[in-house]
């Protein structure tokens, strides 16, 4: 009998595969902007979609995605749609070793990449802070507080060097632990909908101007 190997769309560059074939090119004068990110980005959709009705916002989230996964897919998922800004937002499942270890350094360049890849082809970059969290529900025992600190100093510092807009959620949603604010998020990790309302009161003055 002969085996057929399973092959690994290891990516997930399958995901939004025909939606993105049905997507048009931009009209004149249209803001398109893409959400480009992991569980936080895609649970956007879902759990406050309101914000993205009748807006020219896509939303390329995928759960569980590290910053070497989405590098893999940024250029169907964002290059080829033609925005005019994308929004990252990554890096927590790196911290929590989703798709393996993964140093700060190799997590700031998989972002760099992204923002040097959106540039040569036009497209402007905001860079967000990751959110904070002082434990993974699916990995406990990471301690991943102060690594999220540590890398959103080094994101900043790379946006300023860079003229890149750096959004800074992490500020507004922090607790005294260094974990996200019981108000915003129900498992510590992820934001529920007042999480969302709060990230769209910081994001949203930034991408309207």
């Amino acid at each position: 009998m002969e085996r057929k190997e399973k092959i690994l769309d290891w990516g997930y560059l399958n995901k939004y595969k025909i939606e993105n074939e049905q997507i048009l090119a931009p009209l004149s004068g249209e803001k398109r902007i893409v959400f480009f990110g992991d569980s936080i980005t895609e649970g956007w959709k879902t759990i406050h979609p309101d914000f993205f009705i009748g807006k020219s916002y896509i939303n390329r989230g995928i759960n569980g995605q590290t910053t070497s996964q989405m590098l893999l897919r940024f250029r169907p998922d964002v290059i080829e749609l033609k925005p005019k800004i994308v929004v990252i937002l990554a890096g927590g499942n790196d911290i929590a070793g989703n798709t393996g270890p993964a140093t700060p350094e190799t997590i700031l360049g998989n972002l760099i990449s992204m923002c040097e890849l959106a540039k040569a082809n036009n497209i402007e970059v905001v860079l967000c802070s990751i959110l904070p969290a002082n434990d993974f529900p699916w990995k406990r025992g990471m301690e991943p507080a102060d690594k999220i600190e540590a890398l959103n100093a080094m994101i900043l510092k790379y946006a300023k060097a860079n003229d890149i807009v750096f959004v800074d959620y992490y500020s507004a949603m922090v607790d005294e632990r260094k974990g996200l604010k019981a108000f915003y998020s129900e498992d510590g990790v992820h934001p529920n909908k007042e999480g969302y309302l709060m990230m769209e009161s910081i994001v949203e003055i930034i991408i309207s101007n």
